[in-house]
């Protein structure tokens, strides 16, 4: 009989379990957020609990469950419309190579070190650290790599990263500094564009003097 409660309780809280996890979004394993790690990893632990313990009822199991989805989706939807928020709970990307250039300092802050980055490299097929424009680290530990482009098989043609000038209305300065542009300039540029209202643009990015601009949804 307790063979049975058991097996019942683990196809139960398999689809319950699966049903929390569609509501909360679909995101790949290697894309996931330190506060998806940690509300996946917590509510396994409650499943596991609830199935040990086939007299434990079920709503010991099930309430903790649902609020900690309740939080997640809650934190998910404000980290969309705030971005200090969800640079808070998903982190930044780190910049590692910059130009061919190592960023230790930037390494040291990451806890990240040179094995690291030489795993991560040869996983995308690239034998030397010489051959790479930028590296990124993203916030779910994924390295992005942008290699050097070759002009007349001699010079080294520098790249852009290709940054968001704007991200929810909201100028990034710090983009901004590194391709050499100023506050003034951009608002300047997007006013000749017919753009007054910084706040009414979700995504700006400026690649070979050429804008992308994509506005809010009304």
């Amino acid at each position: 009989m307790e063979l049975l409660i058991i097996t019942g309780r683990t196809v139960f809280l398999y689809f319950v379990i699966l049903f929390i996890f569609r509501l909360m979004g679909k995101r790949e394993i290697g894309e996931l957020s330190i506060l998806d790690l940690v509300v996946f990893v917590m509510i396994a632990e409650m499943a596991v609990l609830a199935i040990e313990d086939p007299k434990d009822p079920f709503i010991h199991t099930i309430l903790p469950m649902g609020i900690l989805m309740v939080i997640q989706m809650g934190l998910a939807y404000w980290s969309l419309k705030n971005q200090k928020v969800r640079e808070l709970l998903d982190g930044k990307p780190s910049i590692i190579i910059d130009h061919g250039k190592i960023n230790e300092e930037e390494m040291k802050k990451q806890r990240y070190n040179f094995n690291d980055l030489i795993l991560q490299l040869r996983e995308k097929d690239i034998k030397n650290v010489a051959d790479v424009e930028f590296a990124i680290l993203e916030p779910s530990g994924k390295l992005s790599v942008f290699e050097k482009e070759q002009q007349n098989k001699k010079k080294q043609k520098q790249g852009s990263l290709n940054l968001p000038f704007i991200l929810d209305g909201i100028i990034q300065e710090e983009h901004l500094a590194r391709e050499n542009k100023t506050n003034l300039w951009l608002r300047q540029e997007l006013r000749r564009l017919g753009y007054k209202d910084i706040k009414e643009i979700s995504y700006c990015s400026y690649d070979d003097g050429v804008f992308y601009i994509d506005l809010k949804d009304p």
